[in-house]
């Protein structure tokens, strides 16, 4: 009898972990109202700088470097905002989709993919973006990474330029826009932190 009880004790033990496990991640992937409220707001932002800051960027410099620096400003903002997975590629779909519907430049299209795969590289550290180097380190490479993602995208099926330059040149001007978007956002992310800015839990 002792050795049922224990038994039975095991399994409810382990259905109660298994039980707390589908409950969290539940709420991983749940969309709250506050997060549907932020991915909205930064969905707006990530409208307004591309038919403001991306189009005078391109026209004094001829680069992507300052498109690619509010892309990932804005990405890495509402990845610390909502901690949750999804919230990064819906803005590029909608704030994107917005742009070009709206007549803004094709370009922008180049940052969907983007946004798909920021969203994919940062399940590494559960869309947690915080001072701590190995959050560091994840923000940053997914920021590289997806600012080449973004360039190639764009030169090769939007601006029709040339392979080698697209991989090359073009490319690391975009990846540039990356490092200083990461460079810019993370301090920020860091005096929101120390100022008990609290992110939106679920």
């Amino acid at each position: 009898m002792g050795g049922d009880e224990d038994f039975y004790g095991h399994i409810g033990t382990e259905g109660e972990k298994c039980y707390w496990m589908i409950d969290l991640q539940n709420r991983k992937t749940r969309l709250t109202t506050v997060n549907v409220a932020l991915i909205g707001i930064f969905s707006a932002v990530w409208v307004a700088l591309n038919f403001t800051i991306a189009p005078l960027g391109f026209s004094l410099t001829g680069l992507p470097t300052i498109h690619s620096i509010i892309i990932f400003i804005t990405l890495l903002l509402v990845t610390w905002a909502t901690s949750q997975y999804g919230a990064a590629s819906l803005v590029g779909i909608i704030g994107s989709a917005i742009v070009v519907l709206a007549g803004g430049p094709l370009p922008v299209l180049g940052f969907v993919p983007a946004a798909l795969i920021f969203d994919l590289i940062l399940l590494a550290n559960q869309h947690r973006i915080n001072m701590k180097p190995i959050n560091i380190t994840i923000s940053v490479l997914a920021s590289i990474i997806c600012a080449y993602v973004a360039a190639v995208a764009n030169g090769i099926l939007i601006l029709n330029l040339q392979l080698t330059f697209t991989l090359t040149v073009w490319a690391g001007w975009n990846v540039l826009g990356g490092i200083i978007g990461a460079a810019i956002t993370l301090p920020i992310i860091a005096l929101l932190e120390k100022a008990n800015v609290k992110k939106v839990k679920f």
